[in-house]
């Protein structure tokens, strides 16, 4: 059987060493660097395409971080200006108190958290003694900011309608409203709360307690008043009236026409006699000067 390749096509596998022979071959008959047996070409490529691949520059790598700087910038916009964050947080304060319904064990939804310890508890004591004597039932909401109703009395009405849906459950009951950031509140209830109370306290108390109080941020004494009053009425007891707005009048900084004339005139004067100062002394010193 004959031989089919060749013996200095077998030396590469025989010997370590590269024959004479390989390397007086001429470049036009070298083997192709995808040959089986020959792996140095590659490598010596591989590590000229990376040291000959150009470094970054400076304004390569300031316009990398500009770009980034302004995606981080552009991100940051977003979380901060969407509309849809900023409603979904302003919406679930207002609709929480809804579809949590009328509080268990107290009188008071504090949404808002403007009141304090002592209010609470001075409150759950005169509501629970109105209601054990007269079976009026009497819930006290603040929240921060109205975004799905208009004003508080329409806000008021969806909560009683939501909390007592029949006029059987909500005939006794009544809803007391305050908004913190608008400063203003509202009073309603069913037919029997409406027919104790009365309408002039009702409207009294919407007009004078809740945003008089609330302008002055006196959150606390806004609620407890209008439960005190609310409950002297129900008892049928004189009313002791609510504070009134303070009429803030500023003194004026203006002079007035007396004044200003006043003024004036000591203004003149003073200019005439530093005029007369600048002309006189100096011509009296140059022809004391002469004389000489």
């Amino acid at each position: 059987m004959g031989t089919i390749f060749p013996p200095h096509s077998l030396s590469p596998l025989l010997n370590i060493k590269p024959s004479p022979s390989r390397i007086l071959l001429s470049p036009s008959i070298q083997p192709k660097s995808n040959s089986l047996f020959c792996s140095k070409p590659i490598v010596s490529c591989l590590k000229k395409n990376q040291t000959s691949s150009p470094k970054p520059s400076s304004c390569t790598t300031w316009l990398a971080h500009a770009q980034q700087g302004l995606a981080a910038l552009a991100i940051s916009l977003a979380l901060n200006f969407s509309p849809l964050l900023f409603s979904g947080n302003a919406l679930a304060s207002e609709f929480d108190v809804l579809n949590e319904g009328p509080p268990k064990d107290s009188y008071v939804v504090d949404d808002a958290g403007v009141l304090s310890r002592v209010t609470r508890s001075d409150l759950k004591q005169l509501l629970s003694d109105l209601e054990s004597r007269k079976n009026f039932h009497i819930n006290f909401i603040t929240v921060r900011k109205l975004t799905s109703k208009a004003d508080a009395f329409e806000y008021a009405d969806q909560v009683l309608e939501r909390w007592y849906p029949s006029v059987e459950e909500g005939n006794n009951k009544g809803i007391v409203v305050l908004v913190t950031s608008q400063k203003e509140g509202a009073v309603t209830g069913g037919p029997a709360f409406v027919q104790a109370v009365g309408e002039n306290i009702l409207d009294a108390t919407v007009s004078e307690n809740l945003p008089v109080l609330a302008t002055d941020e006196k959150y606390n004494e806004a609620i407890y008043s209008t439960a005190k009053r609310l409950v002297a009425a129900i008892d049928g007891l004189p009313d002791t009236g609510g504070p009134t707005f303070k009429d803030n009048k500023r003194e004026s900084n203006f002079k007035t026409k007396e004044e200003t004339e006043e003024k004036r005139g000591q203004f003149t004067l003073v200019v005439g006699g530093l005029l007369v100062i600048a002309f006189v002394v100096p011509m009296a010193q140059y022809y004391a000067y002469i004389e000489r």
